[in-house]
């Protein structure tokens, strides 16, 4: 069980309409919305991930110490939460470093992970994977193994493997049905389709054996948050079913046992070895 923690004004579906100087003019939501995801969690006794954005350990402090006296892990989600595509390599290195830093001072505990703001790392940025194992992260959440607009990397392996710097890279879970990679771990899918056809994608990637690696976001479950301005799609994506999202969530965490990332994957298994990005990128998924 993972959360990607961002504030509702940080989403890259906004990213052409929200510039990042103008963050600090919007009321931060944040708090409360995590206060909803810890309530569930503790309920059903779910320990989970929160990749986290330094900018939020810089400006709301409270939220991790919340999260970390809970018993969840502390991971991280970068500092200023911007797609790789739009950075050098240089840029990258110093957010991740940066971000690691201010997260472990913050929580004052060690932060092993690492997730790329929109699973952007690619075919045409195999450097990211480097910085990141650099930067002291044992392990990263940021291939999504589909095709999407924004993000995905069709061919990439769509269950854990290591890199040949010793990294461990754990995609977010898809399945087969009918011939095609559908999405199985979350996000704008867990809101958008029907709970009875998602748990059933669910259970049918749980098949090829290990766990799933399921995501959200706080704001997702937070329908009175303003409305951002963009385009029909992006307010779509952004806003549907929020309010039916908490209902879901309870369910999900009722019909399936889950734990943080370090528990579910970093217990000592084996993992199939690639030694570059590239070539896993181009593993041709079969799963």
């Amino acid at each position: 069980m993972t959360v990607d923690v961002e504030e509702y004004f940080q989403v890259e579906a906004f990213a052409n309409q929200v510039s990042v100087s103008s963050w600090g003019s919007f009321k931060s939501r944040l708090e409360g919305q995590i206060d909803i995801l810890l309530e569930v969690f503790e309920h059903h006794d779910v320990k989970a991930t929160f990749f986290t954005l330094g900018w939020v350990a810089k400006s709301c402090p409270n939220v991790i110490k919340k999260i970390v006296n809970q018993g969840h892990e502390l991971a991280s989600h970068g500092f200023m939460h911007q797609h790789i595509t739009r950075q050098s390599q240089e840029e990258f290195r110093q957010d991740i470093q940066s971000a690691k830093k201010i997260l472990e001072d913050v929580s004052g505990s060690a932060v092993l992970g690492f997730r790329a703001p929109c699973f952007s790392i690619r075919h045409d940025n195999d450097w990211a994977h480097e910085e990141i194992a650099l930067a002291g992260y044992h392990y990263s959440s940021s291939s999504y193994p589909i095709n999407h607009d924004l993000y995905g990397v069709p061919n990439a392996p769509s269950t854990p493997y290591r890199l040949g710097n010793g990294l461990l890279e754990i995609p977010v879970t898809t399945c087969k049905l009918m011939g095609k990679t559908l999405p199985a771990g979350g996000g704008g899918y867990f809101r958008l389709l029907p709970y009875a056809f998602f748990k059933f994608l669910l259970n049918k990637s749980l098949l090829s054996g290990g766990p799933a690696n399921f995501y959200t976001h706080p704001w997702e479950f937070d329908p009175e948050q303003p409305r951002l301005p963009g385009d029909f799609k992006s307010q779509f994506r952004h806003n549907v079913n929020q309010k039916h999202a908490a209902n879901k969530l309870r369910r999900l965490c009722n019909d399936f046992s889950w734990g943080t990332m370090q528990e579910c994957y970093l217990g000592g298994d084996e993992y199939p070895l690639f030694d570059t990005w590239l070539k896993a990128a181009n593993a041709k998924s079969t799963n």
